[in-house]
């Protein structure tokens, strides 16, 4: 299933609400043996909402998430502590993002938030 996702820059993560709506967010995302990884800030709303529900959807989609290219995942969503699986995850986004995920970090750095952020395992359901 992560298939239709492979060559995509970005994918849609679909989160929900108490009351069941969903909110879809366009995310960087790295493929590392099957599992998807995110990186977002710690005390972002689609955070919160996965703490109290870690049910989710992705799609893949263009970088304003407003075209869909792709369809729609059931997947469960676990929030990392850091260690080695966050550092994996990690180097995979830099590999990736390269000098975009660079700028993301320096940016994180210098604004106090690099170790607040939130490392998102994404966990695509079905065969």
């Amino acid at each position: 299933m992560v298939a239709a996702l492979v060559g995509h820059a970005y994918i849609s993560l679909e989160t929900f609400k108490k009351d069941g709506s969903g909110v879809k967010t366009p995310v960087w995302f790295a493929d590392v043996e099957g599992a998807l990884y995110v990186v977002t800030a710690g005390e972002s709303y689609k955070v919160k909402r996965l703490r109290r529900n870690n049910k989710a959807r992705v799609a893949a989609c263009n970088a304003s998430g407003g075209t869909i290219l792709g369809p729609w995942l059931d997947a469960e969503v676990d929030l990392l502590t850091p260690g080695d699986e966050w550092a994996r995850a990690h180097a995979a986004l830099r590999a990736k993002y390269g000098w975009q995920m660079w700028l993301l970090d320096a940016g994180a750095k210098l604004s106090g938030r690099y170790k607040q952020r939130a490392m998102l395992k994404v966990r695509v359901l079905g065969p």
